[in-house]
């Protein structure tokens, strides 16, 4: 196991999300050039790589059901999310409760992101999937101090977020490794089921504008540079 990967995947997050206490404001630009990066470069791995992949596979006729079926799943997540994982950050009111359902849900969309890493031959998604998770703490950790979680909790909670793509990772490999006994055989549907996941949040992230409906010059030349890195990598590796 690649544990550069682990390493990668846990402190994007971590310090992505400790960002909240150096960065004033909750309407960074950076982050939200960051997102459309990521997502349009999920996007582009999901369409060249992990849907051949799934389609090349054993039940290759069932994937379509499956990706259906994840599209589905982060759409029911998404209501308890409220869209943490594209980088919003709500408002809540005074003295509400520890957000569970936002971070139950989140911890379980990471948990899924992180699976597909252990068929990421040629390392492509572990650095969109990475940077991904960026904004995502970053709105986290601005919700739970909108909360008045004290300094220590933020940090613990976040740590929690941050460790959940990598215990995804580490699932996976055992299962496609079969190191997991009994359920190896079922690897690619849950495969079906992540790109559904990846299809809805990267096409959510690209299809989302400002007010009048145009995309700013930054963010096209992020989603410009992403698809074009995905690109090179694609045709670099000898798919």
């Amino acid at each position: 196991m690649e544990i550069w990967k682990i390493l990668i995947l846990f402190f994007c997050a971590f310090l992505g999300g400790l960002s909240i206490f150096l960065v004033k404001s909750d309407k960074s630009q950076l982050l939200k050039l960051i997102l459309s990066f990521s997502g349009a470069y999920l996007f582009a791995i999901t369409v060249l790589h992990l849907i051949p992949e799934a389609y090349s596979g054993p039940d290759h006729d069932e994937i379509g059901i499956f990706i259906l079926i994840g599209f589905l799943l982060q759409i029911f997540l998404e209501q308890f999310s409220e869209g943490v994982e594209h980088g919003h950050i709500h408002k809540h009111a005074e003295g509400q409760i520890f957000p569970y359902g936002i971070m139950i849900s989140l911890c379980l969309h990471a948990f899924l992101e992180g699976m597909p890493l252990a068929a990421d031959q040629h390392n492509a998604l572990i650095f969109g999937i990475s940077l991904h998770h960026i904004p995502a703490a970053f709105a986290l950790s601005s919700i739970l101090m909108q909360n008045k979680l004290k300094r220590g909790g933020i940090i613990f909670y976040v740590a929690i977020f941050a460790l959940m793509a990598p215990l995804g990772f580490c699932f996976s490999y055992g299962i496609s490794n079969g190191s997991i006994g009994g359920i190896e055989t079922y690897f690619n549907k849950m495969m079906g089921i992540v790109i559904g996941i990846f299809l809805h949040i990267s096409t959510t992230i690209l299809f989302e504008s400002s007010v009048d409906h145009k995309v700013s010059r930054r963010k096209m030349i992020a989603v410009l540079l992403g698809i074009s890195i995905a690109l090179i990598g694609f045709y670099t590796s000898g798919h």
